[in-house]
C-alpha cells in the first residue's frame, strides 16, 4: 500500500467530497474511481484509502449537503454529474469508473444508463414516474457494483410487512401472516417456514405493495389537480416498512431463502485461492423480533413524491423468491433497481457479491440482466456487506482471511486488465 493524502473539497452545487490519492505520482492515478451512495454519508468509505493505497485517484462524494439534507432524484444525478466534471478537470485523470455499494448501486447504475442513452431511457410509459429531467449527463468509462442490493425500490418491497391490517397503524397484525408467530414456523434461533406460508406471505406482500403504490398514485393525481392536502406534496407514512435490515425480511429468519446462486461463479477465498462453483451464503439467522409496532423503528417516513420517484416498484401477482432466484418484479417500472438499469449500460461492468452479506444474491441477477459485452462477476467468501470478515461464521480462526484485501486486490486486478487503456 502506498502513502496517500486526503483532501476534503467542495465539488460545488451542494456536493461535498473527499479526494484520496497517492502522495507520489503513480501511473494508475490516471484512472479515477468515483464513490457515491444514494442516501448515506460515504466520504470515509473504505474504497478511498484502499484504492488510493493501490495507486488510484478516488473521489468519495455525497448527494447530501453539510447539513445532511438529501435532495431529489434529479438533484442526486446532478451531484454525480458535478463529481464527474470535477474529475475530468484533473490534469492527470483519463478514465472515470463509477463505484456503487449497497444503495449506491441504484444511483450509479441509473446515472450511467441516463448518461449513455439520454434521459428518455427512463421516460417511457412503463415507468411508474418517468424520470423528470431532460438534462444530459456525461458518461463514465466503467461501472463497479460492489455488493449492490436489489435497488432502493426492491429493498422497500422486501421490508414490507404483509401482516399489517390497517395502513394507519402498526399495532393490529394478521397472525396468519406474522413472521414472528411460532405457529407459522418462527424460531428465534432460525426459522423454517412451510412452503405454503412462504407463498402466502409473498403473495400478500405483493398485494400490499401494489395497494400502497395505487394509493400514492391517486394522491399524486389529487395534488396535481389542486385537491391534495398540500399544494406541492404530502406525507406518506407506511407502517411495517422500514428498510433497515432488521425489519420484516423473511429470508433473514429462514436462511434457506436467497442462500445460493443458480450457476457457478468465481469465488475468492481467504487463502488466495480461487474456485468456480455454486456460490453459497454463510449467513446465520437474524432478526428475532418484529418492529412493526414501533413508529421510530418500524415505520417508513416518506412523501408521496419521494416514494414514487425513489422507492416504488410494481410487482406481479406471482412475485416471490426461493433459495436461488427472484421473480415477479417489474424491473422496468422504475429506475431505482440496478437489475433494470444495467439493461441500458454498455460500459465495462464489474459485479461483486459478499457471501456473508444479506443481499449477495442480487449480484447474479444484476450480472445476468446486464447487456454490455464486457461484464465480470466474482464473490468474496466470508465477507460481510461492509467487506469485513464474518469471524463468527468461520469454521476455524482466520478461515476467511483479510476479506477487505481480497476484495480490493481483485478490483485492482480488474481495473488494470487493459480495458481502460
Amino acid at each position: 500500500m502506498e502513502p496517500i493524502r486526503t483532501d476534503y473539497i467542495d465539488i460545488g452545487k451542494r456536493t461535498p467530497g473527499a479526494l484520496y490519492r497517492p502522495v507520489e505520482f503513480n501511473p494508475k492515478q490516471r484512472i479515477a474511481v468515483l464513490v457515491m451512495h444514494s442516501d448515506e454519508d460515504y466520504l470515509g468509505f473504505s474504497a478511498g484509502r484502499e484504492l488510493a493505497g493501490r495507486g488510484y485517484t478516488v473521489l468519495c462524494a455525497n448527494v447530501m449537503n453539510k447539513e445532511g439534507i438529501i435532495f431529489s432524484q434529479v438533484d442526486k444525478m446532478k451531484s454525480v454529474k458535478h463529481a464527474v466534471h470535477y474529475l475530468r478537470e484533473l490534469p492527470y485523470v483519463e478514465k472515470i469508473i463509477l463505484l456503487g455499494h449497497s444503495g449506491g448501486g441504484t444511483l450509479m447504475s441509473a446515472y450511467q444508463a441516463i448518461a449513455e442513452n439520454g434521459p428518455q431511457v427512463f421516460q417511457g410509459e412503463e415507468k411508474i414516474i418517468p424520470y423528470p429531467s431532460d438534462e444530459e449527463l456525461p458518461p463514465a468509462d466503467g461501472l463497479m457494483l460492489l455488493d449492490s442490493n436489489w435497488g432502493n425500490a426492491v429493498q422497500q418491497l422486501l421490508s414490507l410487512d404483509p401482516a399489517v391490517e390497517n395502513e394507519s397503524s402498526g399495532m393490529g397484525l394478521n397472525e396468519e401472516l406474522n413472521l414472528f408467530n411460532p405457529e407459522n414456523g418462527f424460531d428465534p434461533n432460525g426459522s423454517t417456514y412451510s412452503k405454503e406460508f412462504i407463498e402466502k406471505f409473498q403473495l400478500a406482500q405483493s398485494a400490499r405493495n401494489n395497494c400502497i403504490l395505487d394509493y400514492a398514485l391517486n394522491r399524486l393525481l389529487l395534488i396535481q389537480n389542486g385537491q391534495g392536502n398540500y399544494s406541492d406534496d404530502e406525507p406518506l407514512i407506511i407502517p411495517g416498512a422500514a428498510q433497515g435490515f432488521f425489519n420484516n425480511k423473511l429470508y433473514a429468519q429462514d436462511i434457506r431463502l436467497m442462500s445460493h446462486s443458480q450457476r457457478p461463479h468465481l469465488l475468492l477465498h481467504g487463502d488466495g485461492s480461487r474456485t468456480t462453483e455454486i456460490i453459497r451464503s454463510v449467513r446465520v439467522p437474524e432478526n428475532p423480533e418484529s418492529f412493526t409496532h414501533s413508529f421510530w423503528e418500524g415505520a417508513r417516513f416518506l412523501s408521496v413524491k419521494t416514494y414514487l420517484t425513489s422507492y416504488a416498484v410494481r410487482t406481479e401477482k406471482e412475485y416471490g423468491y426461493d433459495e436461488d432466484h427472484v421473480w415477479g418484479i417489474e424491473w422496468d417500472s422504475t429506475y431505482n433497481c440496478p437489475p433494470g438499469n444495467v439493461q441500458h449500460v454498455q460500459a465495462p461492468l464489474l459485479v461483486m457479491g459478499m457471501t456473508a452479506g444479506w443481499e449477495f444474491m442480487a449480484s447474479e441477477t444484476i450480472y445476468d440482466m446486464a447487456v454490455g459485452k464486457d461484464k465480470t462477476i466474482a464473490f468474496v467468501e466470508g465477507a460481510t456487506h461492509m467487506f469485513r470478515a464474518a469471524r463468527r461464521q468461520e469454521e476455524y480462526p482466520g478461515q476467511f482471511g483479510d476479506t477487505m484485501k481480497t476484495l480490493y486486490d481483485y478490483v485492482d486486478e480488474w481495473l488494470i486488465a487493459g480495458r481502460f487503456e
